[in-house]
C-alpha cells in the first residue's frame, strides 16, 4: 500500500510539474505577418514564425489559432485566450493590456491612387478634406486615432480596404507598409497605387496579455534569448526575402 501510495503521490507531483498549454490567437487576414491561405491551413506569417520560436525557446507547450481581429480582441479580454497578438504600441494599447516585445516594427504609412493629387502631407491638417479608410478596431497611432478626420472604417480587414481604395470609395487609406504592398502584389494592384513618402509612424508591434499576467515577463525572457542567438534574425531575414 506504501509503494502505491508513492507512486500515485510521484505521478501526481509530475503531472502538477508539466507547464500549462498556453492558448495563443492570433489576426487571420494580417498578411504577410499573420494568415491562412484556406480554412484548415496551418496558421502561417512573419509574426507567427516568432511566436512559435518563441514559444519554442521558453520550451512550452501551446495552441496557436487565428482568427478575425474583433474576435482575437474579444477572446483576450474575456479570457478565452492567453495571449494574443499583434497589437500597436500606442498608449491606449499600453493602458488596455500587458504588452511584451516588440516582436518588430513596422511602418505605418498612407495609400492614395497613383493620380490622386495629393503628394505628401506635413501635418494630419493636410489629410481633413480627406475621407480616410481604415480597419475597423485597428490602432495606428494615438495622435491620428483621436484627430478630427474623416474616416471610413467600414472594412473589416486590409485588403477589403485596398479594394475599397481602387473602385474610389475613399481618397486614402492608412496601414502597414509591408502589409499594403502585400495585398497590392496579390490584386495585381501595385501599377495603381503609390505609398506617400511621410510615413504616419514607425511603430512597434507587441503580443498582449491580460493586465498583470506575469507570463509576459516569460515571454520577453524568452524574446530576448532568441534575439541574442540571432536566431529571430534569421526569421527576419527569411521573410524580408
Amino acid at each position: 500500500m506504501r509503494r502505491v501510495l508513492s507512486m500515485l503521490l510521484f505521478c501526481g507531483a509530475a503531472w502538477a510539474a508539466q507547464p500549462e498549454t498556453w492558448r495563443i490567437a492570433g489576426d487571420i487576414q494580417f498578411a504577410p505577418y499573420s494568415y491562412q491561405n484556406e480554412a484548415g491551413a496551418k496558421p502561417q506569417g512573419l509574426d507567427v514564425e516568432i511566436v512559435q520560436a518563441v514559444m519554442a525557446e521558453a520550451r512550452i507547450p501551446y495552441q496557436l489559432h487565428l482568427y478575425p481581429w474583433e474576435r482575437v480582441k474579444q477572446m483576450l479580454g474575456n479570457g478565452d485566450v492567453d495571449m494574443a497578438f499583434q497589437f500597436a504600441g500606442t498608449a491606449e494599447r499600453r493602458g488596455q493590456y500587458e504588452l511584451a516585445g516588440p516582436i518588430r516594427t513596422g511602418r505605418t504609412v498612407f495609400m492614395v491612387l497613383k493620380q490622386h493629387g495629393l503628394q505628401n502631407w506635413n501635418t494630419l491638417a493636410d489629410l481633413a478634406p480627406l475621407t480616410i479608410g481604415q480597419v475597423h478596431g485597428y490602432a495606428y497611432e494615438s495622435a491620428f486615432d483621436k484627430a478630427q478626420l474623416k474616416r471610413d472604417a467600414s472594412a473589416t480587414n486590409p485588403e477589403q480596404l485596398l479594394l475599397m481604395l481602387l473602385a474610389g470609395r475613399i481618397d486614402l487609406i492608412v496601414g502597414d507598409r509591408g502589409q499594403l504592398l502585400y495585398y497590392a502584389r496579390q490584386l495585381r494592384a501595385l501599377p495603381h497605387v503609390r505609398i506617400l513618402s511621410k510615413p504616419l509612424v514607425e511603430m512597434p508591434r507587441f503580443v498582449a496579455f491580460a493586465k498583470g499576467d506575469s507570463r509576459a515577463a516569460q515571454f520577453n525572457a524568452a524574446l530576448a534569448r532568441l534575439q541574442q542567438n540571432g536566431k529571430l534574425q534569421t526569421i527576419y531575414n527569411h521573410w524580408q526575402q
